[in-house]
């Protein structure tokens, strides 16, 4: 995703949404045409290291995923070893 991202190649990406703060799940998200942004510092977010930043290229909206929540990257699962 990174080398996508820094080539300026999109990717898909699915995961399951999940607010902390609210402890509320909208369920699942696709983003269809997606590339990463840096990380949050720590200091703006404790959790950063567990973070995923995207930026939908469609809508143009910032999003933050929970790496364990990522579904599929491209149509491949994700499966946790």
């Amino acid at each position: 995703m990174r080398q996508r991202s820094e080539a300026g190649t999109p990717f898909s990406i699915t995961f399951m949404s999940y607010s902390y703060d609210r402890h509320k799940s909208e369920g699942v998200v696709t983003i269809e045409h997606a590339k990463l942004l840096k990380s949050s510092s720590e200091e703006n977010n404790r959790f950063s290291d567990y973070m995923l930043n995207i930026r939908d290229l469609d809508s143009l909206d910032r999003r933050s995923c929970w790496w364990l929540l990522l579904l599929e990257v491209d149509g491949s699962e994700i499966e946790l070893t």
